[in-house]
């Protein structure tokens, strides 16, 4: 016999054995139609889209949804759904349905079936994205680079791994209503009535909501202001705060708190270790810096050393990272150790995938690829920002919208928008000299109002107000807290 003859072109044998099991989605179908109280078990693990044979999606998609509503589906119901569904009328119509409740297998065996079904749709997706990678392996193409391959397809993988379905698509307004009632339900069961994660500066907290999934927020301020000393902040408060859980939705995961990712583009790890630990400690970073320590401090030092060691902070301090490294980054880093909020030092200093045409361009590639960054991974994302100079210039310091560098595109794609303003730092600036005693007296006035307090000025926000937020600021150990007010100060004591 000729060796040639049965062969046939892999793709044609792909094509033909994509894994699949006709009789197990039946017998799943059958079971739920028997017994619609079958389907909350196997809800958790299997959607629609997970079936292979496309008319038994549909079947099983008009069922989940008649049994959301509290309502019957059986063979009966349903054939008057789709009656008009040509798939179903070439497979024998409401009489196939009937079959299918007739053939049923006894409920137990449920989880099984839909455990199976859902494994073979993530096999054939793993099939369609490996040949997906080899096709574009092949095209050589000059502006694709191999590299840039990579972090497409592990973002694909990714994906995959984290949701089960590489392509996500169209979602019914259903869904999108369900995940919005469950996030105003965490909000309502916590004692802070926060939609997100926590700062640990209440007031901060309490105009923001907290940090939403998939917010990405912009911390800009000019040199100075103390922009990193916040993020630091909020990363330590986070980290700080973390424990896992079972969560209101029945899975496990962070019920306070969160895992930090910390891109450090301008400061080494160290050096930011180093703040975190002055602020843990209270112990000014210069002397940490020197060990010029008394014998009680060296000890808080070591205590704060120990207490961090168990935070779940990560530091990437590599320089000048391209967006597409920053988000292949991200996403190791979630599948490694989980993530919850992104920091990134800042802005400026991360490169765009490939070189632009102008500045501001490649700016907003930049700020488009930290959104996306946001969205994939379901995070709040900080990046910090330069401002221009041109708040110099103006006698009322206060930073606004228009003075963020290149500001169109990240105005454009930020949810949220803060400057932090310092307006003590300008006014030991403008010390009058001695001999004028009366302008001293006023100066010494000012500084004294403005010593130790910092402003965060919401400029824009998707979800709430805008308006100004006061903090406390700590310039020795670099450290942002929340202000004792007036009637507070009575508890505090």
């Amino acid at each position: 016999m000729n060796d040639l003859t049965p062969t046939q072109s892999p793709h044609v044998q792909a094509a033909e054995t994509m894994p699949h099991s006709i009789e197990a989605e039946q017998q799943l179908l059958g079971a739920i139609l028997t017994n619609n109280d079958v389907y909350d078990r196997v809800a958790s693990i299997i959607k629609a889209e997970h079936f292979y044979e496309p008319v038994h999606a549909r079947i099983f998609e008009v069922a989940a949804a008649r049994i959301a509503k509290n309502n019957l589906a059986s063979p009966v119901t349903l054939s008057s759904f789709l009656q008009d569904d040509l798939g179903l009328q070439e497979l024998g119509g409401s009489a196939y349905l009937a079959r299918l409740a007739g053939a049923a297998i006894a409920g137990f065996a449920v989880r099984d079936y839909a455990q199976m079904i859902y494994d073979l749709a993530i096999r054939r997706e793993l099939i369609a994205l490996g040949q997906d990678i080899a096709a574009k392996a092949k095209t050589i193409s000059v502006d694709q680079e191999p590299k840039e391959q990579i972090i497409q397809a592990e973002q694909a993988l990714y994906k995959l791994g984290e949701e089960g379905n590489s392509d996500s698509g169209f979602q019914s307004f259903l869904k999108a209503v369900t995940a919005a009632v469950d996030v105003a339900n965490n909000a309502y069961q916590r004692e802070g009535g926060l939609a997100g994660i926590s700062t640990g500066l209440i007031d901060m907290d309490k105009k923001l909501g907290g940090l939403h999934k998939s917010d990405l927020l912009i911390l800009a301020g000019r040199p100075s202001m103390g922009k990193t000393s916040l993020a630091t902040n909020i990363a330590y408060n986070i980290a700080k705060a973390y424990k896992r859980g079972l969560r209101a939705d029945g899975t496990e995961g962070p019920i306070e708190g969160g895992v930090v990712g910390f891109y450090s583009l301008e400061m080494s790890a160290e050096q930011l270790a180093a703040r975190i630990l002055s602020e843990a400690a209270e112990i000014p970073s210069e002397q940490i810096r020197k060990g010029d320590m008394t014998e009680a401090e060296f000890r808080r030092f070591v205590e704060a050393a120990k207490r961090l060691e168990s935070c779940p902070l990560y530091i990437d301090d590599t320089p000048a990272l391209p967006i597409s490294q920053l988000a292949a980054r991200a996403r190791r880093l979630k599948r490694t150790h989980g993530l919850d909020v992104l920091i990134i030092d800042y802005l400026q200093l991360v490169r765009p995938a490939s070189a632009k045409d102008s500045r501001v361009n490649e700016v907003s590639e930049i700020t488009q690829g930290m959104k996306a960054i946001a969205k994939e991974l379901d995070i709040p994302v900080i990046a910090l920002s330069q401002l221009s100079r041109q708040v110099e210039n103006r006698d009322d310091k206060r930073p606004q919208l228009s003075d963020l560098r290149e500001s169109g595109s990240i105005e454009q794609d930020a949810d949220v928008v803060m400057f932090v303003f310092r307006e003590e730092y300008y006014k030991e600036r403008e010390k009058p000299g001695d001999h004028d005693m009366d302008k001293m007296v006023i100066w010494q006035e000012e500084m004294d109002r403005l010593h130790g307090r910092a402003e965060v000025i919401i400029g824009k926000q998707r979800h709430g107000p805008i308006g100004t937020v006061d903090l406390s600021f700590e310039g020795k150990f670099t450290r942002f807290g929340n202000i004792i007010k007036p009637w507070q100060s009575d508890q505090n004591h």
